[in-house]
């Protein structure tokens, strides 16, 4: 038989063998869309009816198997009534099980990443062989979904149920001897012998020396677990998911319980479960957030892979200050492999620097994700130096000196006279303007602000800040050199506090108001942990530092007067005052330490109460939690929104991820942006109307006037 699709062929090879490749046309991967799903079905169609047909063997035309699903043509689906969706489930599964019961054996060899849809088929095989450079698994849990194509029914059959829970609800890639161990592949093998070993192993099945008949039949009866068996695997399962994944993941949960309904039952009954609750989260507005920051992810890896294009590639790069921060970005650079110089002036912020490093590097050989072998090469290069000699022949240089105009501005004009003529200058400043800091050097289209989190290694996201007069193969280079360093780069426009410091400062300015009101600031704390965010804003300024965010709230008071000045003190101000910085020197909103296992914890500082007493006598008893999110996420909305009136990021999923990634805003919650359109736009509008007395910060932007009026949202599902 002869099949050419848009997304997979068929043809039949000596001994009337069919040979099923899977190869997208004009895509560098393959993945299931809802075309490769049709034909798909077509092949099967005629495989059923061509008797000659003895074996199937299903093979890749590319580099790697099937990624998984074309999520972005699925959303469209998601969207349909659940009656609707769970019909489609069902008509997609079929497809799967009509490929697993044609009259003849199967074999998938598994070239590279198999994962979700990609995986499934493969379990739908009547046997399985892999590349040694294969990944399998079963990853939509972090898309807040489940498999649909039968992967819930089909995996515990062959891997047994505790270990399936472990692979599902977990998401994570497998490699090929763990999925050999489990039972998931049949063989594993060197990648240039898998199509012969894969046909031999076929060739055994035609034969009759292989029982494939009796190996498929396993995986449509029912899990062979009594009452008690069913009941350890799933209900301990349950108690420790529950622990893991919290309230606002309902997936992994519904995974197990999708997996205990169907247990007991035929292949076609545990089917028919998957497919209902495949729906019901593909409905969820978890899922719809998740997806979106999957989606997201991908839009900045794309950005920064055209980025790569036309850069010059960085084979060296400094940094401009040791301590914390610098000891962050050096390691960073060198674990990643590209050797770093790190100056300071000083000595023993050098040690610090290197310390900060070997810190990091410790931990990860602690939990087995490093060889001391491979710590000592990272530290070989890096490069702690006092002379501005070791950093000449550098690509690219970070300045990471004290948040302060003056000093910046110095460092960076001697350092622009020491490096390369066409070597990019950049600055890890998070408040100060980029253009005014290049005003005072020979080449600013050299240079651009490359704005770390901290803490460095840990924090995914890099602002790469374009200044006035910053060229566009400058960022492009920056762009490049911080994907290189494993980081998620956004470029954002010039501007007071660029994307995410910006945004921030109107939430804490909603917190000050709060706690003017009289509202306890550790309540305001608890009801933001609860909204999703990793700590409350009290918290957050005790970590970062009540000084700092003075500072930096002087800056955006500077830059944006008519909404983030105030003449009445705060209680950051008045903190400030009495030199209470936070955790930095335990003055501030918590008294923190470890417990018995090394976890920070927290404990109200008894002598805050009495200074906010002082600082303000309302009870602020009438501020419901409702308000206090308003207050705290309507400002932070609004800002947002003038990030993309005034051009200073290009899409709503780039503030989305900015925030998500550089403040640790809900992932569940999808970025301000997904969480606004979940809340609908109209609402959140009208309560912002009600709070303009409270400040500008609250005033709604022309542009969310226009989208409530337009109907629009800021991710429209196409």
């Amino acid at each position: 038989m002869e099949y050419k699709g848009q997304t997979l062929q068929c043809h039949t090879l000596e001994n009337n063998i069919a040979e099923l490749v899977f190869d997208l046309q004009d895509g560098s991967v393959n993945k299931f869309d809802k075309n490769s799903l049709q034909e798909l079905n077509e092949v099967v169609k005629l495989l059923e009816k061509d008797q000659s047909v003895k074996g199937l063997l299903i093979s890749s035309g590319k580099d790697t198997f099937i990624v998984g699903a074309d999520i972005n043509q699925f959303l469209g689906i998601f969207q349909e009534p659940l009656d609707k969706l769970v019909q489609w489930v069902k008509d997609s599964q079929q497809v799967f099980s009509n490929l697993e019961n044609l009259n003849i054996p199967s074999v998938c060899a598994i070239n590279g990443f198999a994962l979700g849809g990609g995986f499934e088929i493969c379990l739908a095989c009547t046997y399985r062989v892999a590349s040694k450079q294969a990944k399998v698994g079963l990853p939509e849990v972090k898309l807040g979904l489940l498999p649909g194509f039968g992967g819930t029914a089909r995996l515990p059959r062959l891997i047994g149920a505790d270990n399936a829970i472990e692979w599902i609800a977990g998401g994570k890639d497998n490699n090929p001897e763990n999925a050999l161990k489990a039972g998931a592949v049949d063989s594993v093998v060197e990648p240039e012998i898998l199509r012969d070993a894969s046909l031999d192993l076929l060739a055994r099945a035609i034969r009759g020396e292989l029982d494939w008949e009796t190996k498929r039949k396993v995986k449509q009866q029912p899990l062979m677990l009594n009452e008690n068996e069913a009941m350890m695997t799933f209900e301990t399962a349950r108690a420790f998911i529950a622990g893991k994944a919290g309230p606002n993941y309902p997936a992994p949960l519904t995974i197990v319980g999708v997996m205990q309904a169907g247990a007991n039952l035929p292949l076609e009954g545990a089917l028919e479960i998957e497919a209902e609750g495949f729906a019901e989260l593909a409905k969820s507005p978890e899922a719809t957030s998740l997806i979106g920051l999957f989606l997201g992810d991908q839009l900045l890896k794309k950005k920064a892979k055209s980025s790569k294009k036309m850069a010059e590639p960085v084979n060296r790069a400094a940094v401009l200050g040791a301590g914390i921060m610098g000891g962050g970005v050096a390691y960073q650079s060198a674990f990643k492999g590209i050797p770093i110089a790190m100056k300071d002036i000083a000595q023993s912020q050098l040690e610090l620097g290197i310390k900060e490093a070997a810190k990091i590097m410790q931990k990860r050989i602690d939990r087995g994700q490093m060889e001391v072998e491979e710590m000592t090469h990272i530290l070989t290069d890096i490069t702690p130096t006092l002379s501005y000699e070791n950093i000449a022949e550098a690509d690219l240089v970070v300045e990471a000196v004290v948040e302060k105009e003056s000093v910046k501005k110095a460092v960076l004009s001697e350092t622009e006279s020491i490096i390369r003529k066409n070597a990019i200058l950049a600055s890890n400043t998070s408040t100060i303007s980029i253009t005014k800091l290049a005003k005072g050097l020979k080449r600013p289209e050299q240079f651009c602000g490359m704005h770390f989190f901290n803490p460095v290694h840990r924090m995914p996201l890099v602002e790469v800040i374009r200044g006035e007069k910053s060229s566009e193969p400058t960022i492009a280079s920056t762009v490049a050199f911080a994907a290189a360093m494993g980081k998620s780069p956004i470029v954002v426009n010039d501007c007071p506090g660029f994307l995410v410091n910006r945004v921030l400062f109107p939430y804490i300015a909603g917190f000050t108001g709060l706690v003017s009101d009289g509202v306890d600031y550790e309540h305001i704390d608890k009801v933001m942990e609860k909204f999703g965010w990793p700590m409350g804003p009290a918290c957050l300024l005790d970590v970062v530092g009540i000084d700092t965010a003075f500072h930096a709230g002087s800056v955006m008071a500077e830059g944006y007067p008519d909404r983030m000045s105030r003449e009445d003190p705060t209680i950051i101000s008045k903190m400030f005052e009495q030199k209470w910085f936070g955790k930095k020197n335990e003055k501030g909103f918590y008294i923190h330490s470890k417990d018995k296992k090394g976890k920070p914890k927290k404990e109200v500082n008894p002598e805050t109460g009495n200074f906010i007493r002082d600082f303000n006598a309302s009870s602020g008893d009438d501020i419901s939690d409702e308000d206090i999110v308003d207050r705290m996420m309507l400002p932070m909305l609004m800002e947002s929104s003038r990030c993309l009136e005034d051009n200073i990021v290009e899409t709503p999923m780039e503030v989305d991820m900015g925030l998500i990634y550089g403040l640790g805003f809900p992932p569940f919650r999808g970025g301000i942006f997904r969480w606004a359109d979940s809340a609908g736009l109209d609402e959140l509008l009208q309560r912002a109307e009600k709070l303009k007395s409270f400040g500008k910060i609250y005033e709604p932007t022309e542009q969310i006037r226009k989208m409530v009026k337009d109907g629009q949202l800021f991710h429209p599902i196409r």
